[in-house]
């Protein structure tokens, strides 16, 4: 099932503005419940965590940036 180009890009937007400050949020929780580990294990902790959320939504961010495909042509007409 393919999402439209319109709701990938609010689906980005959510994910942006809400989902991912929550998971930043969450993450910060689960690290405070433990005793605080070495400075290079925290810091991999926090960039795996890092780049492990963008992998699932991959599809939903390719070419959001872009011109909407299925809209017209010339923008300014």
């Amino acid at each position: 099932m393919a999402l439209s180009y319109k709701s990938r890009r609010r689906l980005s937007l959510f994910v942006l503005l809400v989902a991912l400050p929550v998971y930043i949020v969450a993450l910060v929780y689960v690290i405070s419940l433990f005793e605080r580990p070495p400075f290079w294990v925290e810091l991999l902790f926090y960039v795996g965590s890092g780049v492990i959320w963008a992998f699932p939504l991959k599809a939903v961010f390719k070419g959001v940036g872009q011109a909407d495909p299925d809209g017209p042509e010339d923008p300014l007409n």
